[in-house]
């Protein structure tokens, strides 16, 4: 184990950030953390890096409890908005980020840079460099001593598709040939299903699931995503047939659970309801999230 938290609690006053937290992230793994703002997952992740201390409980880094300043240095991260210099360039960022962190090889600077894709950035100075530039420039300085360890917080925050691709990319980069495994925090939930292998759900202190995305794959259930020319007539012949359904929008439904075709497509003519297309359908990430935190389907 990498990293492991055991209730963890992070209180101010009155105030519980973190409520008895227990995270576990194997080597290798990259782990999705989920939550919405203000569920702890920054506070978490400020606890983990050393930026925060809790309350009560037990960090666990690189199997060790005691002595995490010395485990700390084999962790690389990006925490809120990176600290860089937009009147220096790449290279000069990552030197003096070298110097500060007392890491003596010079030659990391030119590995790193290649690593990211900005070794051809030269004289360029970074206040010239697009968002997503930026955003591998912060990768690069968390990469900075070849960690062990890397934790991303919102690493494709306000990215375009381009950027959120490269960044995607260079991620799984890290984690199957540098073996690095990884902690990313972000919103965009499409995007962190293609790379989290494993995924945490926090919501307010409290971490309410661990699954794998294998397990997630199989709770994620596959429905039939019906188009029609009238979705109450749709609802009531669903209703009538015990189906458990879901509408999506005012022509659109999904439908879970074995249904007999031609059985559904007369009930609904007989009702004047017309099928304009079907097809079969694979709840997301963000559909099992918002049914985790307590959302509902509507049958």
């Amino acid at each position: 184990i990498i990293c492991q938290t055991t209730e963890l609690c992070k209180n101010y006053k009155n105030f519980h950030v973190l409520q008895n937290v227990n995270l576990s992230i194997n080597r290798g793994e990259i782990y999705g953390l989920i939550g919405e703002n203000g569920a702890g997952k920054s506070t978490l992740i400020r606890i983990l890096t050393g930026l925060a201390f809790q309350s009560s409980g037990v960090v666990t880094l690189f199997g060790n409890t005691e002595n995490l300043r010395y485990e700390r240095a084999k962790i690389g991260c990006t925490v809120e908005t990176p600290a860089l210099y937009k009147d220096m360039t790449a290279r000069q960022n990552l030197e003096i980020q070298r110097v500060q962190r007392g890491i003596p090889d010079k030659t990391c600077i030119s590995k790193t840079l290649e690593l990211v894709g900005l070794d051809q950035t030269k004289k360029k100075k970074v206040n010239d460099f697009s968002l997503g530039m930026k955003q591998r420039l912060a990768l690069a300085a968390a990469l900075l001593g070849e960690p062990e360890f890397l934790i991303l917080d919102e690493p494709v925050n306000g990215l375009d598709p381009q950027g959120i691709v490269e960044i995607r990319e260079l991620i799984l980069r890290l984690n199957q040939e540098q073996q690095i495994t990884i902690l990313i925090s972000s919103h965009i939930l499409d995007e962190l299903s293609k790379l989290a292998t494993h995924y945490g759900f926090v919501d307010r202190g409290a971490m309410v699931r661990e699954v794998s995305a294998a397990e997630l794959d199989a709770a994620c259930r596959k429905c039939i995503r019906l188009s029609v020319t009238d979705t109450r007539a749709l609802c009531r012949v669903l209703d009538g047939m015990g189906m458990e359904y879901n509408i999506i929008s005012e022509s659109e439904a999904d439908i879970y659970g074995e249904v007999s075709v031609t059985q559904l497509a007369v009930a609904l003519d007989k009702e004047g309801c017309e099928v304009r297309s079907m097809h079969e359908h694979d709840e997301s990430l963000e559909n099992y999230y918002m049914n985790l935190m307590g959302g509902g389907r509507n049958a």
